[in-house]
């Protein structure tokens, strides 16, 4: 049923804008006037659903990723050095700065000294558990690659790093079905409770507690443990902002052409001009700059663009199992999920990514044409 569920392109896109409407509904008592983004996002949502229906693009049988091994590959051998470079980037960012979670949990947004170079390389971090299991063999190696790619995101309080990894790891070792104690759901599922856990306690070093934040919570909410809370808040506040933006009408184009645009500008939303309800609760979703820039049918179409990207990243599979179709397919589909959370798919770092991934090959086959134990691909 799970492995059924996830060929679905909706199940990444349609299914969490779904859970973060129903989060807002659960979580806030919104005016009538912010309740048009509930109507906005269920649009999209049934509009995607019939996409899926009529198009009928789906994931490849789950029998194509059964054991999937790149390791003795060209491509794989290829991003296991990046997977290498990612780990030794993390390593100095952790040596040669504070770290955040000891020193001093305010200096996770800093990024002074050349930290904002270094971390352009450690932020992918992401990639080392996926890669950990489909470019080494040596369980020794994989364990450690797992292990930085958890641990990193926890010292920095990149909490977004954390999830990324979580969802490619998890996901990866769903799609791969290979049988081992280690990879059991009696490991996986309560693994996933404590990641949960510590996201919440995350949220609250990183930003204190969620009282009198000035919002209009629901009585739910306000009865709701302190961790339970983050969640509540991490899942409802962007399409909440989203849907108030929208019914301010409310015009700004800075935040999207810095996302789009290398160094042109800043991409918080902490501190600026935005008119959110809660200055410090300011994510608003993936098509939160397209509607500040072009209204709401310009988020609209933002929402069908990401469609369309993740449609593409499945039919790279539906052609090739490879290393890097794999990890455009990963991305890709995490920063669907996370589309109703916070801005992601539509940045220039994520375009670089995918220009990374789509150079792997590429790199490959200007490798020597004999190299020991290796697949030519």
């Amino acid at each position: 049923m799970l492995l059924t569920l996830l060929r679905y392109p909706s199940t990444y896109l349609a299914l969490p804008m779904v859970v973060a409407v129903a989060g807002m509904v659960v979580s806030f008592e919104p005016s009538v006037a912010v309740l048009g983004g509930v109507l906005f996002f269920a649009t999209a949502v049934a509009a995607i659903v019939v996409f899926d229906v009529f198009l009928g693009i789906r994931l490849p049988e789950p029998a194509s990723f059964q054991g999937m091994d790149f390791s003795q590959t060209r491509q794989g051998a290829v991003a296991a050095a990046l997977c290498c470079l990612v780990a030794a980037f993390c390593v100095v960012d952790l040596t040669a700065f504070p770290i955040p979670l000891i020193v001093d949990p305010s200096l996770y947004a800093t990024f002074d000294g050349g930290r904002n170079h270094v971390r352009h390389i450690s932020n992918l971090s992401w990639i080392l558990p996926p890669l950990a299991l489909l470019c080494f063999r040596s369980w020794t190696v994989r364990i450690a690659l797992i292990a930085i790619g958890l641990i990193f995101p926890i010292l920095v309080i990149d909490r977004n790093r954390l999830f990324a990894a979580l969802f490619s790891l998890v996901l990866t070792l769903v799609l791969r079905q290979q049988k081992s104690p280690l990879l059991s759901w009696k490991v996986i599922v309560p693994f996933l409770i404590g990641a949960l856990a510590l996201f919440s306690l995350l949220g609250a070093i990183r930003s204190g507690t969620l009282d009198n934040q000035g919002l209009p919570l629901s009585g739910v909410f306000r009865n709701s443990p302190q961790g339970v809370k983050w969640l509540l808040l991490y899942v409802s506040a962007g399409v909440y902002n989203f849907s108030s933006i929208m019914a301010k009408d409310y015009h700004n184009t800075s935040i999207l052409i810095a996302q789009l645009v290398p160094f042109s500008g800043s991409t918080v939303t902490l501190g600026s001009e935005i008119p959110l309800d809660k200055a410090t609760i300011n994510v608003g979703t993936e098509f939160f700059p397209f509607l500040m820039a072009f209204g709401w049918s310009g988020a609209m179409l933002s929402i069908f663009a990401l469609y369309g990207m993740l449609l593409w990243s499945i039919v790279l599979l539906q052609n090739e199992i490879a290393v890097w179709r794999v990890l455009v397919f990963l991305r890709i589909s995490y920063v669907s999920v996370m589309s109703p959370f916070a801005p992601q798919a539509f940045t220039w770092t994520n375009f670089g990514f995918v220009a990374i991934c789509l150079a792997i090959p590429i790199i490959a086959h200007f490798l020597p044409g004999r190299l020991k134990g290796m697949d030519q691909r």
